[in-house]
């Protein structure tokens, strides 16, 4: 299992998919073996998710430094070590770990996910010295319309996807509008690929709900409302300003106060951009900018808040927040701020969700935010599906996975074209 995020990287639902894999595969007959980046090359690194790597999971981590911060000079690099992405170091070191890892174990395939794309580059060049099949999974679009903005880096990622689908035995993609433009991309590849969703780790928010402290009616009847937002926020794709500007409006008018509603951005990794937009658009009373605690801390945050907050634009039509199934199995209402044709608010309206506004449009936030925060107080908003949320697990999951793996590893090796 080749994957840049794992623990010990801090600030990435990304590492949840692999680690969970991990944790889970074996109890389905699977053995995995992981080959991951030297925790050096890490923005940041956390320690409250080691523990819970199995303490028999093979882990190799391959030498890697991250190229703009450990090879650049007055803020200066080549390009060419930038691309695909900023850590393609790694890949001569995860070639030679990876087939030592192959000699020693003999495992039955491959598999490799994306982000980081330098992760399907070793998997491609592990493929082609083993011949042993290759899953190549991708939890976001790689080269698709408008994205990456570099041109450079588009044809670099556009190149990895043609080895990809050159190459790799099947492909999976996290959902359905994903999935269904790379069958039209590359339709003498379609069977091979398949639907693989995010989810959340029940285990976890076991371990959260112990964390707990229920706050006494009295004192929660004090204070505004919280609208949890968890994560990332990043300025372009979940850009909150209309948010703000929405804000803004209903204060003027007097319909809203900060002593009504506090919106909390926890982990946003762009405090700096939201309190200047918050500002600007003279709405800092309402907003919190609150650290990244460790994981399970985090959870029982969504677990307590009164609401969560959603943010995608419609630029990520094919995309669907992993946080979303955290919300999800976290059983609190939740306000999408996205657009009703993508996929995300089809993943919300299949779990019986209804509290979708478009992200970009102050004048709709505007317009239906009063009646929502009176309907929250109320207790009168949906929740998600039991059976929905069931369905979203880890573990559940994980068993589709180990289904392909056992298809793959007893079908003949893919023919060459």
């Amino acid at each position: 299992m080749i994957a840049y995020h794992f623990p010990p990287l801090a600030g990435s639902s990304g590492i949840q998919r692999t680690l969970r894999f991990a944790q889970n595969l074996p109890a389905l007959g699977w053995r995995p073996l992981v080959l991951s980046a030297h925790p050096r090359a890490y923005p940041s690194t956390s320690s409250d998710l080691l523990g819970e790597i199995p303490p028999d999971l093979v882990v190799q981590r391959a030498y890697a430094l991250d190229t703009a911060r450990d090879l650049s000079i007055f803020g200066r690099y080549p390009g060419w070590l930038a691309r695909p992405d900023r850590w393609l170091t790694w890949r001569l070191d995860a070639l030679r770990r990876g087939l030592q890892m192959i000699k020693r174990y003999r495992p039955a395939l491959i598999w490799s996910t994306f982000p980081i794309a330098s992760a399907h580059l070793i998997g491609a060049d592990l493929q082609r010295l083993s011949g042993l099949p290759w899953v190549a999974d991708f939890r976001d679009p790689m080269a698709h319309d408008e994205y990456p903005r570099d041109p450079k880096i588009w044809a670099s990622y556009r190149r990895v996807e043609q080895i990809v689908f050159d190459r790799a035995r099947h492909c999976t993609f996290t959902t359905p509008g994903a999935l269904a433009y790379y069958r039209q991309r590359y339709p003498r590849r379609a069977a091979d690929i398949s639907l693989l969703e995010n989810g959340y780790d029940e285990a976890s928010f076991l371990a959260a709900e112990k964390k707990l402290v229920a706050a006494s009616p009295a004192t929660r009847a004090q204070g505004p409302l919280v609208l949890l937002h968890s994560g990332i926020v990043y300025p372009w794709e979940r850009d909150p300003r209309p948010l703000f500007e929405a804000l803004g409006r209903l204060a003027v008018e007097g319909t809203l106060s900060p002593s009504q509603l506090r919106l909390r951005f926890r982990g946003s990794a762009h405090d700096q951009e939201l309190a200047q937009m918050a500002q600007a658009a003279g709405v800092s009373g309402f907003v919190e900018l609150c650290p990244a605690l460790p994981y399970e801390e985090a959870l029982a945050e969504m677990l307590s808040a009164d609401a969560l907050l959603l943010l995608q634009a419609a630029n990520c039509n094919t995309q669907v927040p992993a946080k979303l199934y955290e919300y999800l199995r976290a059983g609190r209402p939740i306000l999408a701020l996205t657009d009703s044709a993508g996929d995300t608010a089809t993943t919300l309206r299949a779990a019986g969700l209804q509290d979708i506004l478009p992200l970009d449009s102050a004048e709709a936030i505007a317009a239906a935010l009063p009646t929502y925060l009176r309907k929250l107080a109320a207790g009168g908003l949906a929740l998600a599906d039991a059976g929905v949320v069931a369905a979203a697990s880890r573990s559940q999951r994980t068993a589709a996975l180990a289904a392909l793996f056992e298809r793959l590893s007893e079908c003949p090796a893919l023919a060459s074209s």
